[in-house]
């Protein structure tokens, strides 16, 4: 008697494995995009501030320059937080390490939310600083570990595009959630959000082993390779110049171009679609040369910054400068961690580590000069430095950097 198609084994294999392989691949993919969402809400606790600072800054009887150390604090700590957790970490298994980390967003959100004065808000950012540094120096690694080499460069655009999401809704709402019943409520309702997320997290996210220890020896690979040093350099001109005027946002848009509270509002939700669509834009044109994707993301960025010194005041001007701004902002994290990816392909956990030291040492100083600038010399003058900043990284990518262009990338993907 003839066995059944049902009971042939050969038969059996060739209907459960896609059926099995169908399953782990959801499984791996929803587990990345648990990443992602922990990304989207880290990212907007981090730029909260930059849609609530006019109103923090009264709230807690403070001027608007010394409420940039709500974007200064957080960024000094971060910069340390990523080596040195990524060595402390060891063999660490590194859901253990993400699920510690949003349990401590949790805990900066609530403390915000609750602050008598501006000494306990500037702590809930320091808590936060640690979440920052080891978010991003663990995320993007252990987001390619749950996916095939080949879907690697797509999980960690996956994960970056969190930024850009956070941006689309998370600044603009917490700023809108502000207006509508305090600052207080928007890091309590984002306190919420990274509940949600370890809650997610805990659900989906596989044990993750790290590939080896890093130890504090291996930080120093990047140092030795000419494109990551010139890469690093033009980091720390690029951010800077983005943060000392991207911290005002809000002020310049309210000051400079005289816009209403729900015109600024509808401006930063702009803001974040487009740069959420630079992003994508930003993938697609690493593939080519990811020197020539930096070095247009810094002309854009320079553009925005010095248009908004004259191109007048009124809504259609504020929209012109807040979209080429914000499309060169989706450019930004692409750009720069490609550019790290092919400097160090053999070392990339070590070359993360050090490009989040690198982007969080510019956001700090970033902030400060803005502050210092703003308190001074006004808006207009933090603009015009900003511009110059990020003119000056331009140069730097246009006359030091060697990219070898999407090629090498995807050969450094894949290994």
């Amino acid at each position: 008697m003839m066995n059944s198609p049902s009971s042939n084994p050969c038969v059996d294999d060739l209907v459960h494995e896609p059926a099995e392989v169908t399953r782990s691949t959801r499984s791996a993919w929803l587990a990345v995009g648990s990443i992602a969402v922990g990304t989207f809400a880290m990212v907007s606790t981090e730029f909260m501030p930059i849609g609530l600072l006019t109103d923090i800054a009264r709230g807690l009887h403070v001027s608007d320059g010394t409420a940039g150390l709500m974007i200064t604090m957080p960024g000094v700590l971060a910069a340390f937080a990523g080596p040195a957790l990524i060595v402390a970490s060891g063999r660490l298994d590194r859901r253990t390490v993400l699920i510690a980390l949003t349990t401590l967003l949790i805990a900066s959100n609530l403390l915000a939310a609750f602050a008598p004065n501006f000494a306990t808000m500037l702590v809930a950012r320091l808590m936060l600083g640690l979440c920052v540094g080891g978010f991003w120096t663990f995320a993007p690694a252990a987001a390619t570990q749950l996916v095939p080499d080949a879907s690697k460069a797509r999980a960690m655009s996956l994960v970056l595009a969190g930024v850009s999401a956070a941006t689309v809704l998370g600044v603009p709402a917490g700023s809108f959630l502000g207006t509508l019943f305090g600052w207080r409520a928007s890091f309590a309702v984002t306190g919420a959000l990274a509940a949600l997320v370890l809650v997610v997290q805990l659900w989906l996210l596989p044990a993750i082993p790290p590939v080896r220890a890093i130890g504090a020896r291996d930080l120093l690979t990047p140092l030795t390779r000419r494109m990551a040093q010139v890469g690093l350099l033009a980091v720390l001109f690029f951010i800077a110049g983005h943060f000392a005027a991207y911290t005002y946002l809000k002020p310049l848009l309210q000051q400079v171009f005289g816009l209403a509270p729900n015109s600024v509002s509808t401006l930063l939700l702009m803001y974040g679609a487009v740069g959420f669509i630079g992003t994508f834009i930003g993938g697609s044109l690493m593939a080519r040369s990811v020197r020539g994707t930096t070095l247009l993301a810094a002309l854009m960025l320079a553009t925005a910054l010095l248009l908004s010194t004259v191109i007048g005041s009124g809504f259609a001007a504020g929209a012109v400068v807040v979209f080429i701004w914000g499309v060169a902002f989706g450019l930004i994290p692409v750009a720069l961690t490609g550019w790290m990816m092919e400097a160090v392909p053999d070392a990339p956990e070590a070359g993360q580590a050090l490009l989040v030291s690198g982007f969080q040492v510019a956001i700090a100083s970033g902030a400060l000069i803005g502050g210092i600038t703003v308190d001074n010399y006004g808006i207009s003058s933090a603009m015009v430095l900003s511009g110059v900043l990020v003119l000056i990284a331009a140069l730097i990518v246009a006359t030091l950097g060697r990219a070898r262009g999407g090629a090498a990338l995807a050969t450094s993907s894949a290994r």
